[in-house]
């Protein structure tokens, strides 16, 4: 079902959060990911619920590319897509990203992923992310956040996506390093014991 939403929607959000590139301040991938969670945790509105754990992936298309680093943020709270969108590319703006070439490597890419259980085709943003369920570097993050989520276009749960994205390359990064980055971000440390 295709609905065309102009009202804000509430309840869970979920956000990919993606860099491969430093940005021009020196902050890594890594780093830049971490301030970005910062960014959408300022959102008015919205509040984060939880942030998975950092994946290394190759990009999707291969292509000669650094490896990306990518999670998923879940938010809870209520907003209107088309502003979520422009609030999401302001942050990316701000990180230093330019949208020149597509699938460009970046300092930092942020995708609506899904909203509640809205569909909407048009206008922008399409929710759920039209990719998102072909894509190991968004599923993976995604089932940390979510375990139970449903595609709300086909009804099939995250795990039944999984095998149609077992030969991308994705790797878990390890927790100690989560830890040294959000340190080095001004984040709160996170428990990896």
């Amino acid at each position: 079902m295709t609905m065309l939403q102009s009202a804000p929607i509430s309840g869970d959000i979920t956000i990919a959060v993606g860099a491969n590139l430093p940005r021009e301040s020196g902050e890594t991938a890594a780093e830049t990911c971490l301030w970005a969670v910062g960014q959408l945790a300022c959102l008015p509105g919205l509040s984060v619920v939880a942030v998975s754990r950092w994946y290394e992936s190759a990009p999707v298309p291969p292509s000669g590319q650094p490896p990306y680093v990518n999670g998923v943020v879940r938010l809870s709270g209520q907003a209107d897509p088309a502003w979520l969108l422009a609030r999401l590319h302001e942050i990316e703006a701000a990180a230093g990203r330019r949208r020149t070439v597509v699938n460009a490597a970046r300092p930092l890419d942020l995708d609506i992923i899904t909203m509640g259980e809205l569909v909407r085709a048009s206008p922008d943003p399409v929710v759920p992310h039209p990719r998102a369920t072909g894509r190991a570097f968004v599923l993976l993050p995604l089932r940390d956040v979510m375990p139970d989520w449903r595609d709300p276009v086909t009804g099939r749960c995250i795990d039944t996506f999984l095998p149609g994205v077992a030969g991308q390359e994705i790797t878990p990064m390890p927790a100690r390093t989560e830890c040294l980055h959000q340190d080095r971000a001004g984040g709160s440390k996170v428990n990896s014991d």
